[in-house]
């Protein structure tokens, strides 16, 4: 029994005896290849010369004096309540507003940007554009609505669809805005 434990002792001590070589071997491996690479950066640093670009001096800045005599101030109350004023009666009076009773159409769940016009065809005399939103095509009119900012289709050619977009300024009023959609050719399709 004695001379199992002894045999396996021996084992063990050679097992430790080739770990302890291996590790050496790669530490001295390791040690070689770091002062190789560090000799090529210190080597590659001596070749290297920095490019320096000059900074424009930085222009002096002249604060600007505001001379109130003659002129409105920006600042009075008064004189901002009487202008929103008459840009809200400006807005009531062009009867601009989008009607949220009205069903809505199913282009009008997309943004602008997602929609592309892909085709025109003529139907009974009339342009039908052919747009493309998450893979579907559909079928829009003049007069239809797109897009999520009230957009009413007021021309299709063959190669755009105009529209005008109703969007709320600052004060709450709404404004109209012209955008069209052009047709997408096949190499911008990936086609």
């Amino acid at each position: 029994m004695n001379g199992i434990a002894t045999g396996a002792g021996v084992v063990r001590g050679w097992r430790w005896g080739i770990v302890a070589v291996v590790v050496a071997a790669l530490a001295a491996c390791g040690l070689s290849d770091e002062a190789e690479i560090r000799q090529w950066m210190a080597d590659q640093r001596k070749t290297i010369h920095p490019v320096m670009q000059k900074v424009a001096e930085p222009v002096p800045f002249t604060p600007y004096t505001y001379d109130p005599h003659g002129r409105v101030d920006p600042f009075n109350p008064q004189k901002i309540l009487m202008t929103m004023t008459q840009e809200r009666v400006r807005g009531v009076a062009s009867g601009l507003r989008p009607d949220l009773s009205r069903r809505r159409e199913p282009l009008e769940a997309y943004a602008l940007d997602q929609i592309r016009m892909v085709g025109m065809m003529r139907e009974a005399n009339d342009n039908v554009a052919l747009l493309e939103a998450n893979g579907t095509v559909h079928l829009v009119h003049v007069g239809n609505y797109i897009g999520q900012n009230f957009g009413r289709v007021i021309r299709i050619s063959e190669t755009e669809v105009e529209l005008r977009e109703l969007y709320q300024d600052a004060a709450g009023e709404w404004e109209e805005r012209p955008q069209k959609l052009e047709l997408q050719m096949a190499s911008a399709q990936g086609s």
